[in-house]
């Protein structure tokens, strides 16, 4: 039977990526099921002062102080966190070709060697004491490729790969692993998107418009909290997909089904 709150099982919760978006979400789904959280953002005043919730500043473009503020966070915590979602992450928005190749690399650099150290560090205690479960945030975008997103798109589909792998070497370790998927939600996504030109050709114009709609028509990040806290609650491995019914259930089935040239076409044309 599963656990009838979070903090049945995990007692202590970090989250990255906490003063905005899912990151929100989770910290308050987790407040509200009597999780200590520790949450992290650049600028900590942005994280506001909750009980049971502990501000910690992090930034992904410095990978090792990421990983010294992490270990001293999880030493307040009694040594080790019983769950750590790994959520924080960016886009930038712009053809591949015409980008300058150091915005790309900074992008994969925050949301790869970054997120994994993070994991690494986490990982390591939690198998020492046989129990924990690691949330990686990765995104429908790792299935279904956002058009002139490669970095994002490289970087989630990587993470998700990489869960993968942690579910195979994790089992019957007493940890759990979670790649955890969500499509679009209504957040401020867009809005701190990063964007290298001003001047957009009509084709990326038509794709913006439609990442722009799609927001606006997306559900509540509280769905994508509720969504991961039955995930938890069940207290096993696997992969989450979250979001609209079409995008989180009929998308993936038709991928499963048809052809990748059939998918491919179905993407231009959803993209205009």
């Amino acid at each position: 039977m599963p656990a009838a709150k979070v903090s049945d099982l995990h007692p202590t919760a970090f989250v990255t990526g906490a003063s905005s978006g899912l990151g929100a979400a989770f910290v308050e789904m987790l407040l509200a099921d009597g999780v200590r959280v520790w949450g992290t953002a650049r600028d900590t005043a942005r994280l506001g002062a909750r009980d049971n919730f502990s501000p910690v500043a992090l930034d992904l473009a410095d990978p090792v102080a990421a990983e010294k503020n992490f270990l001293h966070a999880a030493e307040a915590a009694g040594g080790a966190f019983d769950l750590v979602i790994n959520n924080a992450g960016y886009g930038v928005f712009g053809p591949f070709a015409a980008t300058d190749f150091a915005v790309w690399q900074a992008q994969l650099d925050a949301m790869m060697p970054a997120t994994l150290r993070l994991a690494h560090a986490a990982l390591r205690l939690m198998l020492a004491r046989r129990r924990g479960c690691l949330v990686n945030v990765s995104s429908l975008a790792a299935e279904f490729p956002l058009p002139f997103m490669s970095g994002y798109n490289v970087a989630k589909a990587g993470l998700s790969a990489f869960s993968e792998s942690l579910a195979f070497e994790t089992r019957g370790t007493g940890v759990n692993v979670i790649d955890f998927r969500p499509g679009d939600y209504r957040t401020p996504f867009n809005q701190a998107m990063h964007r290298p030109s001003a001047e957009l050709s009509e084709i990326e114009a038509r794709a913006w418009r439609r990442l722009e709609a799609n927001l606006l028509a997306a559900p509540s990040p509280a769905r994508a909290a509720a969504d991961l806290r039955r995930a938890l609650l069940l207290g096993r491995s696997g992969t989450v997909r979250s979001g609209s019914f079409f995008q989180a259930r009929l998308a993936p089935l038709f991928a499963r089904v048809a052809p990748r040239a059939l998918l491919r076409a179905a993407l231009r044309i959803y993209y205009g």
